[in-house]
C-alpha cells in the first residue's frame, strides 16, 4: 500500500500507514494552475510539457490536488456533459498513473469535475463592443513542438461575451483529484455555477462613471457570479473525518475598463467563500438548495484566487478582508519557497510576481508544513504549485 507523503506522515502517524478511525490523519493538499491544458495536450503519453507537470505532481505527492486551467472538454467535443471529464481523466491515465522518472511513484486519483462558465456563450454583448458573439472558432491544433498559437481576434471576441472568458466551451476548467483511498461524497457535492451575481447582498456590480449600471437589467438577471464555478466537494478520510474542499478560480482583476467589471467580480467571487463558511442564508446552489456550510464543518479553500493581499490590482483587497483575517480560517501559515528567483518574494506563487494561489484550511485543521514548489521549467506554466500538510482530527 502506498504511503502518504514521506517524512511528514511519519510525524503524524508512527506506522506511516493509513490512520485508524481514532487517529489524527495527515494529508497533503496542493493547488496547481497548469496553464490552459486542453484535450490534445493529453491525448497520448508523449507531450513533454505534460510529462514535466506530472513529474512535479508526483514529486510533491499530494493526497488531494486542485488543478486549475484544465479543459472540461473532449477532442472536438465542447458541449456534452458526459464527455467533459475527458481531459482530466487522460491526464491522470496517461501521465500521473505512469512514473515520469525512475524512482517516482505513480498516483491513482479519483476525479471530480463539472462544467465551468468559461467559454459558455451568454448571448449578450457583455464587453459592449457592439456585437454579441455566440459562435466560437475551433481551436488551433497543438503544434509539433507542443506549443500552440495565440487566440485570434474572433476567438477573443467570443470569449469576451461568455459568462466567463474562454475561447471555447470548457476552457480553463477545474478538476479536483483525490487519492483513491479517500472517498468523494458524490451525493453531497454542491456547485454554484449558475448563482446570479446580483443575488449577493450589496454586490460590487460594475458601473459607468455617472453611477449607472454597466450591465442592463436583462443581463443582470442572468449574469453569473462565478467566472468558472464555486464547488464544495466533501471528501471522507480513512479516520472518518469529512473535509469540504472549496474550489474556485476567480477572474483576474484585469482586462477591463473604468467600470472595473473584472476587478469587482474577482472581489465578490472571493467574498463568496467568506459568506459560504458563515452559512449565509442567501446562497442557493445549482440544485436550488439554500444556505452555506454548516457550522463546525472542516474545510479547505483552495485554488488560484487571482488576488494578492499586498500587491497587484485587486479591488478593495478581498483576500485580506474576507479570508486572511477571517477567524474561521487558519491563515497564519504562509507557504513560501527557499528557491530565490529575481523579482519574486518568497511567497509569490506565480512568475508575474504575486501571491495568487492559496490553501486556506479551517481553524479546526492544523497546518504542519507548506511550500511553494519552484522547480518548474520556465514556459511550462506561469504558476508554481502550492502544497500544505494538514493534521485532520478524527470524526467526533
Amino acid at each position: 500500500m502506498r504511503q502518504f507523503a514521506g517524512a511528514f506522515c511519519a510525524a503524524v502517524m508512527a506506522t506511516g500507514a493509513l490512520a485508524q478511525e481514532s487517529q489524527t490523519l495527515g494529508i497533503r493538499v496542493a493547488t496547481f494552475n497548469l496553464e490552459d491544458v486542453r484535450p490534445d495536450d493529453v491525448a497520448d503519453a508523449h507531450n513533454p510539457r505534460m510529462r514535466r507537470l506530472a513529474e512535479t505532481i508526483q514529486r510533491i505527492g499530494p493526497n488531494v490536488i486542485l488543478l486549475n486551467e484544465i479543459a472540461f472538454a473532449a477532442p472536438n467535443d465542447f458541449s456534452r456533459p458526459e464527455t467533459g471529464a475527458w481531459t482530466a481523466e487522460h491526464f491522470v491515465k496517461n501521465y500521473l498513473s505512469v512514473p515520469q522518472k525512475e524512482g517516482l511513484t505513480p498516483i491513482t486519483y479519483r476525479i471530480y469535475t463539472s462544467r465551468p462558465n468559461t467559454g459558455m456563450p451568454s448571448g449578450f454583448d457583455l464587453d459592449q463592443n457592439g456585437e454579441a458573439q455566440s459562435a466560437f472558432p475551433l481551436p488551433d491544433p497543438l503544434r509539433a513542438d507542443s506549443t500552440r498559437a495565440a487566440p485570434n481576434e474572433r476567438a477573443r471576441t467570443y470569449g469576451n461575451d461568455c459568462w466567463g472568458y474562454g475561447t471555447f466551451p470548457g476552457q480553463y476548467g477545474m478538476a479536483l483529484l483525490v487519492d483513491d483511498r479517500l472517498a468523494i461524497e458524490e451525493t453531497a457535492i454542491r456547485t454554484f455555477r449558475l448563482f446570479p451575481w446580483k443575488s449577493m447582498p450589496d454586490p460590487e456590480l460594475p458601473r459607468h462613471a455617472d453611477g449607472s449600471m454597466f450591465y442592463s437589467e436583462e443581463v443582470l438577471d442572468l449574469f453569473r457570479l462565478s467566472s468558472k464555478s464555486h464547488w464544495d466537494v466533501p471528501v471522507r478520510l480513512p479516520n472518518g473525518a469529512v473535509v469540504h474542499f472549496l474550489c474556485s478560480h476567480p477572474t483576474p482583476p484585469a482586462f477591463d475598463g473604468p467600470e472595473g467589471r473584472n476587478k469587482r467580480r474577482n472581489h465578490d467571487e472571493i467574498r463568496f467563500w467568506a459568506d459560504y463558511i458563515a452559512n449565509a442564508d442567501y446562497l442557493v446552489d445549482d440544485a436550488e438548495v439554500r444556505g452555506g456550510l454548516p457550522a463546525g464543518s472542516a474545510f479547505v479553500i483552495l485554488g488560484d484566487l487571482n488576488a494578492d493581499p499586498d500587491e497587484g490590482d485587486s479591488y478593495r483587497d478581498p483576500i485580506d478582508r474576507f479570508l486572511l483575517s477571517n477567524p474561521r480560517i487558519s491563515s497564519g501559515t504562509v507557504p513560501a519557497s527557499d528557491i530565490s528567483i529575481e523579482g519574486l518574494d518568497p511567497d509569490d506563487t506565480a512568475r508575474f510576481g504575486l501571491r495568487v494561489d492559496y490553501i486556506l484550511p479551517s481553524a479546526s485543521l492544523t497546518p504542519l508544513a507548506s511550500g511553494v514548489w519552484r522547480l518548474i521549467e520556465e514556459g511550462d506554466t506561469d504558476h508554481f504549485p502550492v502544497w500544505m500538510d494538514l493534521a485532520v482530527p478524527p470524526a467526533p
